[in-house]
């Protein structure tokens, strides 16, 4: 049987690295990754990986175009992840998060125009429509036909959504244009091992082994609904190979929704803190709710959630503490405060 030919540019990152495990665990694909590894250089398991399985790797920066014609001009799908996203980095380099995108995003379409590639999936985020919520007091579970907005298009937090828009746009009337069939992903807080630095996650375990008392749960009322990587993952790869749908918009995601300081205490009862908990501010811009309807991608992708939220928050803490056990002089954690001034 002839392999289904597949590239995947930010293959290397926490939710592209999970779709190639599942893909290599699957067989039957012929495997490219793209990536610079801006955010985990020094992940020799990972490439060992990739060297035992005959995976092609081209490391490199596709945000300059002449990097694309490294590539094959024939793909049965391609898996757009590529980004620089982290609300602390998009908070203190807004420029960056512009720049980057926005090439990676262009880099990729007018690649597409020479290139015959059957499917594309570009992925989003709930983002989007954080705006639509806080400002119009849109329903919650929210549907994939919410309008998007930018609630503030001044402030440096709303950069990295705006580009997602664009991306969403982008990829959906090429797509028309060129003739590909084209899916958008919006994913919703999804969580695991390998999830990088500038998440809840690390930053809940560094401050718990550091011993901080009182415990600050930072936006303690607001809302999210979390989502382990390999549900994420194996969403991801349905909506790419479902032949039921095309220039449509998923939510990949959990539609339990919890307060933060739910998450925030199950989390210090997992790491055994009998200490106080405070309440405070959040990083501003943060959306006050977040839960995505999923009936749409239930109906179309058959997609389902494995994992319950309490079970992913263990699975991800128990990764983060074994490597700030390993690397104890790393720090990740920056203050909310410190962003209101």
């Amino acid at each position: 049987m002839k392999k289904r030919k597949v590239f995947i540019l930010g293959g290397g990152g926490f939710i592209g690295s999970a779709i190639a495990r599942i893909l290599v665990n699957r067989g039957n694909y012929d495997i490219t990754i793209g990536d610079n590894f801006y955010h985990n250089q020094n992940d020799e398991e990972f490439m060992n990986f990739i060297d035992s399985n005959k995976i092609r790797l081209i490391y490199d920066d596709f945000s300059d175009p002449l990097v694309f014609e490294k590539l094959d001009l024939y793909y049965d799908d391609f898996y757009m992840l590529a980004s620089m996203i982290g609300v602390n980095f998009t908070l203190k380099n807004p420029h960056e998060v512009i720049r980057v995108n926005t090439a990676l995003i262009y880099n990729s379409l007018e690649w597409l125009k020479k290139a015959e590639v059957k499917n594309v999936l570009f992925t989003s985020t709930s983002e989007c429509y954080s705006g639509t919520i806080d400002l119009f007091n849109y329903k919650i579970p929210t549907s994939e036909d919410i309008p998007l907005c930018i609630e503030d298009i001044h402030h440096p937090r709303w950069t990295y959504a705006s580009t997602k828009i664009l991306g969403e746009s982008g990829f959906l009337n090429y797509a028309k244009h060129i003739g590909f069939k084209c899916k958008i992903i919006r994913y919703n807080n999804i969580i695991g091992p390998k999830m990088g630095f500038g998440h809840i996650i690390p930053h809940l375990v560094e401050r718990f082994l550091k011993g901080e008392s009182p415990f600050k749960i930072y936006g303690a009322k607001q809302t999210r609904s979390f989502c382990f990587i390999d549900d994420g993952a194996l969403g991801t790869i349905q909506a790419m190979e479902a032949e039921n749908a095309t220039s449509d918009i998923f939510h990949i995601g959990s539609d339990f929704e919890i307060t933060i300081e739910e998450f925030v205490k199950k989390a210090g009862e997992f790491m055994n803190y009998s200490g106080d908990y405070v309440n405070a501010p959040t990083y501003p811009g943060s959306v006050s709710r977040r839960c995505p309807d999923l009936t749409k991608s239930r109906k179309i992708l058959n997609f389902k959630i494995n994992y319950g939220w309490e079970e992913a928050l263990q699975k991800s803490l128990n990764w983060y503490i074994e490597y700030f056990k390993k690397f104890p002089n790393k720090s990740c954690f920056e203050k909310p405060d410190k962003y209101y001034k």
